[in-house]
């Protein structure tokens, strides 16, 4: 038996490794990871954009393969691709079962082309799917700018391709993911019972963060923070009290200033005054993932959200597993705690 192989029989046992090579141990959780939020980029959608003359488009340049949507460039490592090489990174850290998403673009940036676009990602990932039916589930990603296509591929994804949940954007080619022509979206998913876990796109502050290339660092962070304010905003969750929503990157920054929301709405009154609670009490009931590197923070969304509204996620590629796993573990929190983090709170939530 190779060492993988290994590794991933020792998983579903749940022991502890030592690993003989190096001489340092290896943890495997005994409750077996689930990981929430992971990227891979495809290689039917990126030789899709690469026949593209019109962005968003995928070229190739000095050996490099570059992602071009305006001013925003990204290099996409042939590691993003790579299969085997998420397994092994699950494998090293003890991650059973992990929901796959594509990479952005998402299919709204394709204009009349999204429904096809959605569909070939779709059956790109189901078809990684059949080959690992033990260690991935879907996420679908769904061609917004027009409804009924969206409909169709979220029941195809949901009841034929067996997807556990959406990912939204959380803003779709500009237009943020509260507006009025995608509410829809929230009803059927409160009818299908299937959570839909926000995720940053292209930021909408991207001239404003590109300095110091900051866009990851903070445009992100803001667009989690506005787009869930927005929704919170919009009494969305009062409309559709069984949704069932994650917010990643612990939130944003929301969590952090939305005493300054609460103040604003309850007591100076500015903004809608028809919510049926405080903008911080819908904030805790929202699922977060712990995508950051930093205890402390970590400490303050357990804090603030309670062991059962928060998730493992490894934002995979961009982020490697170990980066958000030893800064929970440097917690030292209660087996019953960290478990319902790493693998109890996401198997209920998404019905694995």
């Amino acid at each position: 038996m190779d060492r993988r192989s290994f590794l991933s029989a020792s998983l579903m046992s749940g022991v502890v490794l030592a690993d003989t090579a190096s001489g340092a141990s290896l943890r495997v959780a005994t409750n077996r990871i689930i990981d929430c939020q992971s990227h891979l980029f495809l290689s039917d959608v990126l030789n899709m954009m690469r026949r593209r003359k019109v962005e968003p488009l995928v070229y190739d340049q000095g050996g490099t393969v570059y992602l071009k949507m305006g001013d925003w460039l990204r290099k996409v490592p042939p590691s993003y691709l790579d299969i085997d090489a998420k397994l092994a990174a699950m494998d090293a850290n003890g991650i059973e079962i992990t929901l796959l998403s594509n990479n952005d673009p998402g299919p709204e940036w394709f204009g009349d082309d999204g429904p096809a676009v959605a569909q070939l990602i779709h059956d790109s990932l189901a078809a990684v799917m059949a080959r690992h039916p033990s260690r991935f589930r879907g996420l679908c990603t769904l061609p917004l700018q027009d409804e009924k296509a969206s409909a169709a591929e979220l029941d195809r994804c949901v009841n034929k391709l067996g997807f556990k949940g959406i990912l939204l954007y959380t803003n779709l080619a500009g237009a943020w993911c509260d507006e009025p022509q995608f509410r829809w979206l929230y009803a059927r998913a409160e009818e299908l019972g299937v959570p839909i876990l926000l995720h940053p796109a292209k930021p909408l502050t991207t001239e404003q963060v590109k300095g110091y290339e900051l866009t990851s660092t903070l445009g992100n962070m803001f667009e989690n923070t506005i787009a869930i304010a927005r929704i919170i905003a919009s009494g969305l969750l009062d409309k559709h009290p069984r949704l069932k929503l994650v917010c990643p990157h612990l939130g944003g920054t929301l969590p952090y200033i939305c005493g300054r929301m609460d103040h604003q709405l309850a007591v100076l009154k500015r903004g809608p005054q028809n919510l049926e609670r405080k903008p911080s009490e819908y904030l805790r009931a929202i699922y977060m993932d712990i995508v950051s590197p930093l205890p402390e923070a970590l400490r303050f969304a357990l804090d603030f959200s309670g062991e059962d509204r928060l998730l493992f996620s490894s934002d995979h590629p961009w982020v490697q597993p170990q980066e958000i796993l030893d800064p929970l573990r440097s917690l030292k929190l209660a087996t019953t705690t960290e478990a319902k983090i790493l693998s109890t709170n996401a198997r209920s939530l998404f019905q694995i």
